[in-house]
């Protein structure tokens, strides 16, 4: 097959193809699209007249015999139209145990009136959830995992994850209510009967029975109903089982929802096969809302019509019947009928009628067993269905890898992948639930369960359409993120009214493993909503931001980072990311040169991971330029979005500057003189960190600023003033939980008379910082009087780093007073023996001279001031504008 398409541009451009975009689905590889290098190549050839019969395999785009054969005709997987792959499926599991053992008593309960109520709220809340089901299920592929699925890709793993669980739970114990239902009709035979049933095809006997059933109503009763108390259809009857009538201490209107409301479980069904339908698009939404309309009215008829012929006492005795016309001391609405139920009424010991047996519905019928082999065939149905989802759904999680240590129920066997071990989970926990044995609680613990996760759907919906993300385009479009709201709202409403306690249970447990996933944070990308949520929301904020004028108050150092690529300075990145996370804005801006311009075409995305694993909150930044200087003015003006935009510049101590060029050296000084006295508006803030060690040789080196500080000491040494920085960067330090420990000691310049001992050993460590500052200099000085025969003025121009003798003996007093400034306090505590405790961090002031001087001369200025100081010496310089206040206004 050619796939080119001829253009009057281009004649090697693929027409477009479907595998080039299942990549978007798991665990499926898609075929690559020629590169744009490739297509350049490409025309290049043709435009020398080179003939390309076959670009494709230039382009990177697999060749056919690289490629998977089509599947063989007539050997295609199975596709299920809406009728018989949605329809069915969840009538099958929406007629459970409930409408057969439970809606009569129900509506001996409730009454007609209020079992319609529970009846079409549940119409309601299952109506709002497929409408929700539909749009999801139709916003792409659906795979096994249902719920879970549809909600974890489109939330997230964070709430895909717990939802995953109670799913899987929830499935689990559906599979116990529909067994111990069976249970109850199998005891219940083998008592008065002995005999075994058989069963045929489910959907068929469901549909005799309810036939069976209609038919019974419209027979003349025998005695043996009447005394049952079935008298065929009564206007009285009808009236008198309008309204409700509790009965036990627990009985209400909520209770007997939360009994009623699994019936109306199976509206999922469909949607779990949506990958083996022909058109899930039509199908799920077509075949969800027919199966529940069909079960609603069939539902609705039920109840009114058992109720229309049953009385709620009787005896079962048929010597009650009434002799002659006088009705004294009779009670209960049979005496009008015929029959005395008095004694059983008043005692409570009554074991027919509407409210005492269970079995009504096989009574009214013309024939007893057919709805006895309706029971089975909607519970064994029903269970078999949920023991099969249950599993699928968890082997879905577990595949994930969301939660540790479930990965061994992920794997699955034969052609099938049939989670083998996940159907022995679900069968333990089935029967541990079936040992309650009680179709009653069980009945309200899966409402509970089922109603978060409709919750959940109804918000997914809701969530993805208010992002108005680009990849929310259901084909599905009859529903409402509004409805979609009410939907989810009310699930929770339903649940705390249901059983509270359960309600908050399941919370908890949701809360407990959405805090596990959103701290471990899997690395997992499903493109949900949320992401799209947050994007918008950070939006929003940014544009809404810019309209606020900056205030003192809220001034938050915004710091761009020279650090390189972040993993050659970790020390530098784990010190400003200690006063910037959850604070302030923090990009990492790594600086390429033109003469290093090479660098792996992954490395930003590696370098991302590598922070990410620091749990370091910054951006990373890579910026091409002729020069350090250049790269830092450039990116410090482009960087950021709105008021989100750096407004300090940091940077690492050139600790290799004598043996670095004296051009690299020239550059680095030149970054810090142009943005200080540059005209950028507003100007930047400068940091220079300098005494910062690593220790390890793993790609995650162990750093100082990792460690827990201790009760020690952050000496601030506030020289100048520069806007107050000085003071507020080692303030934000101590918030941190590792330096909370930590005080702050601010030093300011005093005069003062030292001792004579003191002054001796104070000119003993000058004579040594003199020592040290001639050392460094040195390789740069000019030494003016001993060029001999040579003009200094030429030797300036061809080597500008050179340092003459009269900058020399200037800088000599600038290095006196800046180093006594600093180590005085070290030396005062070594002269009194004060036991003040150890400095932690050294801030100083960071000198700048009013004009530019040889770039040599001042590294080696900042090398004495910060040598010996045995801490991590930050070396801060302001802007001249107040970055906080004393006075709160």
């Amino acid at each position: 097959m050619e796939l080119r398409r001829p253009s009057f541009y281009s004649t090697i451009d693929l027409v477009p193809q479907l595998e080039h975009y299942v990549s978007t689905l798991p665990r499926q590889q898609a075929r690559s699209r020629p590169s744009l290098e490739a297509l350049r190549r490409a025309f290049e050839e043709v435009e020398a007249g080179v003939d390309s019969t076959n670009p494709t395999s230039d382009s990177g785009v697999s060749n056919s015999e690289n490629e998977e054969s089509p599947d063989p005709p007539g050997k295609g997987p199975v596709r299920f139209g809406w009728v018989t792959g949605v329809m069915v499926r969840c009538m099958l599991n929406i007629w459970g145990v409930i409408l057969f053992l439970r809606l009569s008593w129900i509506t001996s309960q409730a009454g007609i009136l209020l079992t319609w109520v529970i009846i079409l709220m549940s119409v309601t809340v299952t109506s709002v959830t497929a409408l929700s089901v539909s749009a999801i299920a139709t916003n792409g592929r659906v795979i096994s995992g249902g719920a879970y699925f549809m909600i974890s890709r489109s939330l997230g793993p964070e709430i895909g994850g717990p939802i995953g669980v109670v799913f899987s739970f929830a499935n689990a114990l559906a599979c116990a209510l529909n067994t111990v239902g069976f249970a109850e009709v199998v005891r219940d035979l083998k008592l008065h009967s002995g005999s075994n049933c058989t069963y045929w095809e489910s959907k068929v006997i469901i549909i005799v029975s309810f036939s069976n059933y209609l038919v019974g109503t419209f027979l003349p009763p025998t005695p043996e109903k009447k005394a049952q108390g079935i008298f065929g259809y009564r206007s009285e009857i009808f009236l008198a089982n309008l309204k409700p009538d509790w009965r036990g201490a627990e009985s209400n209107f909520f209770q007997m929802f939360a009994i009623f409301f699994p019936s109306a479980i199976g509206i999922l069904s469909g949607a779990n096969i949506s990958g083996d339908l022909k058109d899930p698009a039509s199908a799920i939404p077509k075949g969800t809302l027919t199966a529940i309309f069909c079960t609603a009215v069939s539902y609705l008829v039920i109840s009114a019509t058992v109720a229309s012929c049953v009385v709620r006492d009787a005896s079962g005795n048929i010597s009650d019947v009434l002799t002659g016309n006088s009705t004294d001391g009779c009670v209960g609405l049979a005496c009008n009928l015929g029959w005395n139920f008095t004694e059983c009424i008043q005692s409570q010991s009554c074991g027919y009628g509407l409210a005492n047996n269970l079995k009504v519905l096989g009574q009214v019928s013309g024939f007893y067993y057919l709805i006895t082999a309706g029971v089975f065939a909607a519970s064994l149905s029903s269970a078999l269905g949920f023991l099969v989802s249950a599993p699928k759904v968890f082997q879905c999680l577990c595949r994930d890898k969301i939660y540790p240590y479930i990965g061994f129920f992920a794997k699955g066997y034969g052609k099938n992948d049939e989670p083998l071990r996940a159907y022995l989970l679900c069968y333990i926990i089935a029967v541990a639930f079936i040992l309650i044995a009680e179709l009653n609680t069980i009945a309200a613990l899966i409402s509970n369960f089922f109603l978060c996760s409709y919750s959940l759907i109804n918000f997914s919906c809701f969530h993805a359409s208010i992002t108005n993300s680009p990849g929310w385009r259901p084909s599905f479009h009859y529903y409402s993120k509004w409805t979609a709201l009410f939907g989810a709202v009310i699930s929770v409403v339903l649940m705390f009214l249901f059983t509270w306690w359960a309600a908050l249970t399941t919370f908890c447990i949701i809360f407990f493993l959405f805090g596990y996933v959103n701290y471990n944070k899997p690395k997992v990308n499903w493109g949900s909503s949320v992401q799209a949520g947050t994007y918008n929301m950070a939006l929003s904020y940014s544009v809404s931001l810019s309209g606020v004028e900056d205030h003192v108050k809220n001034f938050r150092p915004q710091c761009l980072v020279l650090t390189g690529p972040p993993n050659q300075r970790p020390a530098l990145v784990d010190f400003v990311g200690s006063f910037t996370k959850h604070i302030s804005l923090m990009i990492c801006g790594d600086i390429i040169t033109v003469s290093h311009s090479t660098r792996p075409q992954d490395a930003t995305g590696w370098l991302i991971k590598w922070m990410n694993k620091r749990k370091v909150r910054s951006f990373y930044t890579p910026f091409t330029a002729d020069s350090l200087r250049v790269g830092a003015r450039n990116l410090l003006q482009a960087s950021g979005l709105g008021k989100l935009k750096p407004n300090t510049l940091v940077l690492g101590f050139k600790a290799n500057w004598k043996e670095s060029s004296p051009e690299s050296t020239e550059d680095y000084i030149n970054t810090i003189y142009v943005l200080l006295l540059s005209n950028i508006k507003p100007p930047p803030l400068v940091f220079v960190a300098d005494g910062v060690s690593d220790k390890g040789d793993n790609d995650q080196i162990n750093t100082v600023f990792q460690n827990d500080q201790g009760k020690k000491t952050i000496d601030v040494y506030w020289i100048a003033d520069d806007g107050g920085l000085t003071l507020l960067v080692p303030y934000l330090l101590t918030r941190r939980k590792r330096w909370h420990s930590c005080k702050v000691r601010v030093f300011i310049i005093i005069f003062f008379v030292l001792h004579i001992k003191l002054t001796w050993f104070l000119l003993f460590l000058l004579l040594c910082s003199l020592s040290r500052f001639v050392d460094s200099v040195a390789p740069f000085r000019l030494y003016d009087e001993q060029q001999e025969g040579v003009s200094v003025q030429g030797v300036r121009q061809s080597a500008p780093w050179k340092i003459s003798d009269k900058e020399f003996e200037a800088f000599k007093l600038k290095v006196c007073v800046f180093y006594n400034v600093i180590h005085v306090q070290q030396v005062l505590q070594l002269a009194v023996h004060s036991g003040v405790s150890v400095s932690e961090a050294c801030v100083c002031f960071l000198p700048l001279q009013s004009e530019r001087k040889v770039s040599a001369l001042y590294m080696a200025w900042l090398d004495a001031l910060t040598c010996g100081l045995h801490c991590p010496a930050v070396l801060i310089r302001g802007n001249q504008q107040n970055v906080l206040t004393f006075y709160c206004q």
